[in-house]
This record gives C-alpha cells, structure tokens and sequence, in this order.
C-alpha cells in the first residue's frame, strides 16, 4: 500500500507537471500574443491543463473504473471552490505589482497539492486500481 501511493504520487506529479507545461505554454500565449489581463489568460490555461490532467490521472495514476461522469462532476466541484478563488487571489495579487508568472506559479502549486489530495481521498476513495490497467498489471504480478 505504502510504495503504491508513492507511485501515486509519482505519476500525479510527472503528469501535473505536463499538465503544467500545458497551462504555463497557453497563459504566455494569452499574456505575449493576445496581449489578455490576467484573469482571462489564467483561467483559459487552466482549463485546458485541468482537461488533460483528469484524463490521464484518472486512467493512469489512480487507474480508476469510476462512473466518469460522477469523477468528472467531483472535480468540477473542485474547481468551482478553486477557480474563482484563485482567479481574485491572482488577479488582486497581479494588480497590487506581484509578477504574472510568480502568482502562476504559487497558485499552480497550491492547485497541484489540493488537487492530489482531493482526488485521492474524494473522488476516487474506494476506487482506485480497478481499471484496465490495473488489471493487467495484476495478471502481470501474479504470473
């Protein structure tokens, strides 16, 4: 149990940090290219890393069988807490001089450790490693 929530944790952060790349790439798109405040740079990025990073998580690092459509309603929930949240604190924090990218930054680490735990303990408790995957690797183990 003990080296399998490790590997969880591996896999989440070496997918959170692609998803990382993903939202780091499209917010100074935003930003440098479309010349957008904050806000709107922000949360585009943020949705599409969070999109990715269900998508992977879910079949990879919790390799879960769980109704996606409850999974995906879960996380959402998550983000209607986090998303406006974070959206005030990094534009408040943006307009009183704090640096673009250090507030990404912060704020993308902080979603990162929510997001683990939440998703750990919330959406997938009870139904982590009954996928496909899982499976395999059992079978894999067990020959």
């Amino acid at each position: 149990m003990k080296n399998n929530s490790l590997w969880q944790m591996i896999k989440f952060t070496l997918f959170s940090a692609s998803a990382g790349i993903i939202q780091v790439a499209s917010f100074t798109v935003m930003e440098t290219l479309f010349h957008l405040p904050y806000w709107p740079s922000y949360l585009t990025a943020l949705i599409l890393s969070v999109l990715w990073n269900f998508t992977f998580n879910r079949r990879y690092t919790f390799r879960s069988d769980a109704n996606i459509m409850r999974s995906m309603l879960l996380v959402g929930l998550f983000y209607v807490v986090f998303t406006p949240a974070s959206t005030w604190w990094g534009d408040a924090l943006t307009k009183a001089g704090w640096n673009d990218f250090l507030v990404l930054a912060l704020t993308m680490l902080a979603n990162f450790v929510l997001e683990f735990l939440y998703q750990r303990f919330v959406v997938y408790r009870g139904q982590i490693d009954n996928n496909d995957v899982a499976r395999r690797a059992q079978q894999k183990t067990e020959a």
